[in-house]
């Protein structure tokens, strides 16, 4: 079972850190949230494992998750490990950058077929535009995109970007659960 509080006091005490930064989207920020620092250590892998299964409809589990390399990387292969543990195994899936120009010369690596039903992994969503890619690339593939979700939601339009397009956001955390209001839309 998923230990909320345990993720947060993580998350707080190695991947928020408070400063000037320019994030992935574009946006100047006042905190960065670096998802690596928690999906790269072996309890922080744990955690989020536990808590994006304990998200997951346990009767009808996706075939698969997935994400942009290099940042869903980490989730997926925690989730994977941890599914097998807990004998609901679900497979990954890695979303290229770019194509690697030889061999099947596909953006989709993993043991996944047309038609799997997958969810997206994020570690920090703010605009949702590396899922929103990830996705579109899933679904040349002929991969079904059922869900997002995410370590971290900022809470700045990456819900209501994923829902204009018909796919639902869940996170373990908010930028709330840290204290921190979001900007106002």
């Amino acid at each position: 079972m998923y230990d909320k509080e345990a993720l947060l006091a993580l998350v707080r005490h190695k991947a928020l850190k408070f400063g000037n930064f320019t994030l992935a989207s574009g946006k100047k920020a006042t905190y960065y949230l670096d998802g690596k620092q928690i999906t790269l250590d072996p309890h922080g892998a744990r955690l989020v494992a536990e808590g994006i299964l304990d998200l997951l409809d346990a009767k009808h589990m996706p075939a698969a998750i997935g994400g942009m390399s290099i940042g869903a990387d980490p989730i997926t292969a925690a989730v994977v490990t941890m599914s097998s543990v807990r004998g609901t195994p679900v497979a990954g899936f890695m979303v290229r950058k770019e194509s690697k120009g030889h061999g099947t010369n596909q953006f989709i690596e993993g043991p996944v077929t047309p038609g799997d039903e997958v969810v997206i992994g994020e570690d920090v969503v703010t605009t949702g535009g590396s899922s929103l890619m990830a996705i579109d690339r899933a679904e040349a593939f002929g991969l079904k995109v059922v869900q997002v979700l995410a370590i971290v939601d900022r809470m700045e339009g990456g819900a209501d970007a994923f829902a204009k397009r018909g796919y639902p956001l869940t996170s373990l955390l908010t930028i709330r659960d840290f204290g921190i209001c979001p900007p106002e839309a």
